[in-house]
């Protein structure tokens, strides 16, 4: 693959506008809460709102630039929590927005929309993430047309037809663990790794630049809630399985519901110029796919071999790669589909330890290659972020590090 910014006449930038080659010039996003923890009091648009002001004065952009918000959101009471959270955190009234709905691939779908926008020329700068607050979600219903006064209450969307069948995500998970030979030891050392990994992150204040800390009555939340130090192999080795008798899926090798917000700025190389920021990372490609939905966790790395061919790159090539873990099972059959070694990806941990706030998750996995880039990155280094979704889907994109 030749370098896209080479301007010897042998890559993009001396054939494509600059004006439409996107990049990710700085992300933000609160402390991630456990379900009906740290965050419990703070509604969706009221944890975005200052990521996304955050973003816009620490950058110096002007808001009034702004093409769009486009934001992921997965468990939410439907309208339109980006133009709410805009205006929430005083962007003009003339930005709009766009909330979309991937599932756990939202947020992550969102960057990548506003990346196809700046590709297609149709604007130059947006704000783009996800959020979600599992303690505030509002309660769901179908109204029934025999009884309509007594509702119908259930937990979640359906998300594949009866005839093929919906299983819940850590049935899904077991599914895949026996399907792929992952066993509980397995799984169990992966979550001790995220737990150990992420408290060591933090420790080093890898995450003080990124964290805008968010005000709950006299608390300010300002640190991730989940990860544990208590959590290491020996104490996970306790815990029973959750969705099998028999199982290997257990409530310490599988994510926790959470809270939390994530947003970064997309923008053109050129404008990223413009504005003064001399690295980026540049948007290369993405690709989604389908599975059957009870195999639904390789769905990511079905995704991931599909983009990898397209663009001719070999697993071999990332320098870095971040992949949800919803699950320690899907994540580690996902790798080893992918060809990649467990302890390569998500080097600062991962949903295992900071929890899993579902439409914010996948544009966490962004935010981290711009951060991990720039601290340690090498100029062509390049990026994988993917995901695998409810429902049997998949999602993966990648990313180059670069001079901007």
């Amino acid at each position: 693959m030749s370098d896209p910014l080479a301007e010897d006449g042998s890559g993009i930038e001396s054939r494509v506008d600059l004006r439409r080659i996107p990049v990710v010039i700085l992300g933000r996003r609160t402390a991630f809460g456990r379900k009906n923890g740290s965050l419990r009091s703070v509604r969706a648009e009221h944890l975005l709102a200052p990521v996304l002001r955050a973003l816009v004065d620490d950058s110096g952009i002007q808001a009034d630039e702004i093409d769009d918000v486009i934001i992921g959101n997965a468990v939410g009471g439907g309208g339109n929590v980006a133009r709410l959270a805009a205006l929430d955190g005083g962007l003009p009234v003339s930005v709009p927005g766009l909330t979309i709905d991937r599932q756990c691939g939202s947020g992550l779908e969102a960057i990548v929309l506003a990346c196809r926008l700046i590709a297609a020329g149709a604007g130059s700068l947006y704000l783009a993430g996800g959020v979600d607050s599992c303690s505030t979600a509002p309660l769901r219903a179908h109204r029934l047309s025999s009884t309509p006064e007594q509702p119908d209450f259930y937990t979640r969307a359906q998300f594949s037809p009866d005839s093929i069948g919906d299983p819940d995500m850590g049935v899904a998970a077991e599914n895949v663990a026996a399907r792929y030979l992952i066993d509980r030891d397995r799984q169990d050392r992966f979550a001790a790794q995220s737990h150990r990994r992420s408290l060591a992150a933090r420790a080093a204040g890898e995450f003080d630049t990124e964290i805008v800390p968010i005000q709950t009555g006299q608390a300010l939340v300002e640190t991730d809630e989940g990860p544990r130090a208590s959590l290491v192999e020996a104490t996970l080795r306790r815990f029973p399985p959750v969705f099998a008798a028999h199982g290997t899926v257990t409530a310490g090798n599988s994510c926790a519901d959470a809270d939390g917000a994530v947003a970064v700025i997309v923008t053109s190389l050129a404008k990223a110029r413009e504005v003064g920021f001399t690295r980026s990372l540049r948007f290369v490609d993405s690709a989604a796919a389908g599975v059957n939905p009870h195999y639904l966790g390789v769905a990511g790395a079905v995704a991931t071999a599909e983009l990898l061919e397209r663009t001719e790159i070999t697993a071999g090539d990332l320098a870095r790669t971040e992949y949800t873990e919803a699950f320690a099972a899907q994540v580690l059959a996902s790798c080893d589909l992918m060809g990649l070694d467990e302890n390569d990806i998500n080097l600062q941990g991962g949903a295992l330890a900071v929890g899993h706030p579902f439409g914010a998750s996948g544009a966490l996995l962004v935010l981290r290659l711009l951060q991990q880039s720039a601290a340690t990155g090498a100029d062509g280094d390049l990026g994988l972020a993917a995901l695998s979704i409810a429902g049997g889907l998949g999602v993966s994109s990648l990313w180059q590090w670069g001079e901007s």
